[in-house]
């Protein structure tokens, strides 16, 4: 199955965003992919957080919602459609930084609300999320076709105890990380942590993210890329706007469990 991983540099512009999210995807469903990720946060980049609360929309309706529906039925893929906020009925202040997942057929599949929000202040830069994010409680996977995907966003990638979960009943073939890491904390740390996770649960893993300087002056790390199961990263795009794509083979995730059954081992 042809996997694709879609790199934006997204604006505060959410109809900009969507045209250029529309765009890519037909780009990676022409190119033959069969499911494509977008990265956190595609179809907006405020100039302040609480942006978000303003565009934020009622789940399961919306113009940022319909058009990740329509773009998979289009196509007759799988949109995992990285996040949008969505609102939270009793709390204006706060909303949901949601991952919907759509089915060829372009009906809702799965919602993952982000669980781990990230903070960061190095005297440089500050980043609170909670300031007008509310943290999701529960995981969430979907099956896509032959293939049990594991949704996480973003700062979820430090938590190895959340990809255990998704693991619980049967392990995942993908792990689908959208994202919108800093320049300063994806140079350290992001391909490190995306091979980690493919590794440790013998998974494929597909990180679509942003890459690029915004007009709010934040500058994101980008390098999406698509990882196998043994750590090896199949395609990476360093920075700008454009599409990674990669073959995620059953057999080589059969293989890899089979020489060597970590997953079989544990005993926590």
């Amino acid at each position: 199955m042809k996997i694709a991983a879609i790199q934006m540099v997204s604006t505060p512009e959410v109809q900009t965003n969507l045209d250029t999210a529309r765009r890519l995807i037909a780009q990676a469903a022409g190119d033959g992919a069969q499911l494509v990720a977008l990265p956190e946060y595609f179809c907006l980049m405020g100039q302040r957080d609480d942006d978000k609360l303003r565009v934020a929309e009622p789940a399961g309706d919306g113009p940022i919602q319909r058009a990740l529906s329509q773009a998979a039925r289009e196509h007759g893929v799988w949109v995992i459609g990285g996040t949008l906020p969505l609102a939270i009925e009793g709390d204006a202040a706060h909303v949901w930084n949601a991952c919907c997942v759509f089915a060829p057929d372009g009906a809702l599949a799965a919602r993952y609300d982000k669980m781990h929000l990230f903070g960061y202040d190095n005297g440089r830069e500050r980043y609170d999320e909670a300031r007008v994010l509310q943290p999701g409680s529960s995981v969430q996977s979907v099956q896509a076709g032959p293939l049990k995907v594991g949704l996480s966003i973003c700062y979820d990638l430090r938590f190895p105890e959340l990809y255990r979960a998704l693991g619980a009943t049967a392990p995942c073939d993908l792990i689908a990380v959208p994202a919108a890491f800093t320049h300063t904390t994806g140079e350290a740390h992001w391909e490190l942590l995306l091979r980690t996770r493919a590794v440790e649960n013998q998974a494929y893993v597909v990180a679509p993210a942003q890459g690029g300087r915004h007009a709010n002056g934040r500058r994101t790390w980008g390098h999406s890329m698509i990882i196998d199961p043994w750590g090896e990263v199949l395609a990476s795009l360093d920075e700008g706007e454009g599409v990674v794509l990669a073959e995620v083979e059953p057999a080589r995730i059969a293989s890899v469990r089979a020489q060597l059954p970590a997953l079989a081992h544990r005993r926590l």
